[in-house]
């Protein structure tokens, strides 16, 4: 868009395009920048007729800069009634141009990022140039647009720039080209890379209005300067590069405006394209003249309880007049304050301040918690706590038990073997803000039980000695209690239950001295756990004895005697204390027999006489047999064909190998 001289009193409007490239604002060959009222190519925002209707410009937040002072400033956001009046410039021009006297302009400068809005700052009509903080603060890494855009018949010229090291990027952008810089200036920087080799670079220009109004090229590379096409008025000339290897670097995009222009200023566009596509290119920058001081200056700190900044925190202001903190996940906020300048704290979140210069502080804590982590050990039904336990958690080694602070989320806990037990690994422990998640480490406790018996061979009612071991590996105390289970026939005088503790290298024995009488099992077992094991004696039976008759032309029998130790041992004063043994005699007739006689003789020595207790008899069904004892005789008084079982007790004071006497039959 153009404006003409008093004598011509024409507002006319002229239009611009641009492509993708890196672009920065300053003076010829890359020297300081100059003051507002010279050495500057101005952007600018036309209200309408502007194939336009915004202006945009990219921010790009990497990670390594995230948080650090954007410093994003505007020189001249407002429109300057004084610039443009009756066709005649004011002092200190900058191409604020109203071509309705009648009409209300108004700008907006709105910055948005991944998390939305971060600022948006409307502003009207004045009658001055002034500077003006859009964003002083940091910013979480990420890609932010900031839109320019303006409402009424007329175009503001404005500045921007950023602090280092982040720039103003845009592949469409606007310039304001004034007749007062008639020298070179520079509108824009496109880094051109090494893949760009034998694609296609466009550089567009919109509404120069021809050669007699401004000129403008590029250099390239090496300093070669490419002369491109003014565009007529409402027109677009596309210079196109076929990228060489030569090229790759910065290019640098140039205007000037010529001594015979009709205008006081002129809006043109640049576009930058690769084949055919939007690049992105560097804008921006200017330096403050010395008499003017920034207007309007908002400091924001976002920080922990410590002081420290809190990564990835940053702020966003509403309006003009509030500022709320915009928080990692999970951090909750603690306070805010008012350090320098006037306003009202209205909440931890939210601060209402005067515009001028404000230093703002805003607290949160990281989002806390803690993990309790403890250890047992399964015993039985016994859960032992243990202590001094290493495990990981974190990335960190700590022992049991304790409890880690812990920002929220999920943490495996990797705990450490303990010999003699096995473990499952536990679930990840969940930390929340502000409670306390607990994990407890189970070890399952390994132990053995072991019975000796020695000797497990004996004479009847001899004295073998039980030992009843508990082990384990596990290094810390087990409580337990061992008991000896004795089958009938084994006596001991001795305690059968001995309790106490045991653990790696320290065992826990119980002995008894016990008389075995009859061959058994005896049970060893260890509580809590009823871990069980068994040990075996064998008594030595005194032996047997058979014989066989068979008679001629007649009957056949057989009669086989075994005698064993008999439970229970001595039986009391009747029989002065003798042993008992049971005698088992198994008689097999094949005929019919009457008055059959077994010899059966009692041992005889010194000491008591023998006594032979009560017969029982097992044989056929039919058969009716009453056995009558006669001296050293069993008397029957008649048999059938089959087997037939006596057994008795047998009470001596004899040697085992004495007990045993021949039996005998006859009938």
């Amino acid at each position: 868009m153009n404006t003409l001289p008093v004598s011509s009193r024409r507002p006319a409007l002229r239009r611009a395009a641009l492509a993708t490239a890196f672009l920065t604002f300053a003076v010829l060959a890359g020297g300081p920048a100059l003051a507002q009222t010279g050495g500057i190519l101005p952007l600018v925002s036309v209200g309408e007729k502007w194939p336009q209707a915004q202006e945009t410009y990219i921010i790009r937040v990497s990670a390594q800069n995230a948080g650090k002072p954007l410093g994003l400033e505007v020189y001249s956001p407002t429109f300057n009634l004084a610039d443009y009046v009756d066709g005649r410039r004011g002092a200190g021009y900058f191409g604020d141009e109203l071509y309705k006297r009648t009409d209300v302009f108004e700008g907006v400068f709105s910055l948005s990022g991944p998390n939305g809005l971060v600022t948006e700052r409307r502003y009207g009509m004045n009658r001055e140039h002034t500077w003006d903080s859009l964003y002083a603060g940091g910013l979480a890494a990420g890609t932010y647009t900031l839109k320019v855009s303006s409402k009424g018949d007329g175009k503001n010229s404005f500045a921007l720039r950023t602090a280092a090291p982040f720039a103003l990027e845009t592949s469409d952008f606007s310039v304001n080209a004034r007749d007062t810089e008639q020298t070179p200036l520079l509108a824009a920087r496109l880094t051109v890379t090494s893949d760009w080799v034998g694609k296609t670079v466009g550089i567009l220009n919109y509404d120069v209005d021809g050669p007699k109004e401004a000129e403008t090229w590029v250099i390239l590379p090496g300093g070669r300067r490419v002369n491109m096409t003014s565009s007529e008025n409402g027109k677009t000339v596309t210079e196109k590069f076929n990228v060489t290897a030569d090229q790759v670097g910065e290019w640098q995009v140039f205007i000037r405006v010529l001594p015979t222009t009709k205008q006081y200023s002129n809006a043109i566009r640049y576009s930058f394209r690769l084949n055919d596509q939007p690049i992105t290119a560097r804008v921006g920058g200017f330096t403050p003249p010395e008499n003017i001081k920034i207007a309007n200056q908002l400091l924001v700190d976002v920080v922990d309880p410590q002081g420290r900044p809190i990564p990835g925190a940053s702020y966003v202001q509403i309006g003009d007049t509030t500022v709320r903190p915009q928080l990692p996940p999970g951090y909750v906020p603690v306070s805010s304050t008012i350090l320098e300048g006037t306003g009202n704290v209205v909440s931890p979140t939210e601060i209402r301040y005067q515009p001028g210069y404000n230093k703002l502080r805003f607290v949160a804590r990281p989002p806390e918690g803690q993990l309790a982590v403890d250890a047992v050990a399964i015993y039985g039904s016994q859960r032992i706590p243990l202590t001094g336990i290493p495990f990981e958690v974190a990335g960190r080694m700590l022992t049991t038990p304790n409890t880690v602070p812990l920002a929220p989320g999920d943490y495996p806990v990797k705990p450490t073997s303990i010999p003699g037990s096995t473990f499952t690994p536990p679930l990840a422990g969940r930390v929340v803000d502000g409670s306390t998640g607990r994990v407890t480490i189970e070890y399952n406790v390994k132990t053995e039980i072991t019975l000796i018996t020695a000797p497990d061979i004996l004479n009847a009612c001899d004295v073998t000695q039980l030992t009843a071991t508990a082990k384990t590996e596990f290094p810390y105390r087990l409580p337990a209690r061992l008991k000896l289970n004795l089958p009938t026939g084994w006596t001991s005088d001795y305690p059968l239950e001995l309790p106490g503790d045991f653990s790696a290298g320290q065992p826990l024995r119980l002995k008894a001295p016990v008389r075995v009488c009859r061959s058994d099992t005896a049970e060893a077992i260890l509580d809590p756990i009823d871990l069980r094991t068994t040990g075996v004696a064998r008594v030595r039976n005194p032996g047997g004895a058979n014989v066989t008759r068979n008679v001629q032309g007649g009957a056949r029998a057989s009669l086989a005697k075994t005698v064993e130790a008999s439970v229970g041992g001595a039986t009391g004063s009747s029989t002065g204390g003798a042993t008992g043994y049971t005698v088992t005699l198994v008689l097999t007739v094949d005929s019919t027999l009457d008055n059959v006689r077994i010899g059966d003789p009692l041992p005889i020595g010194s000491g008591s006489p023998a006594v032979r207790g009560p017969i029982a008899v097992q044989g056929p069904s039919l058969a009716n047999v009453n056995p009558r004892v006669d001296g050293d005789n069993i008397i029957l008084t008649r048999l059938i064909p089959g087997t037939y079982t006596f057994t008795y007790t047998l009470f001596t004071d004899q040697p085992a190998d004495r007990v045993v006497t021949a039996p005998d039959i006859g009938w």
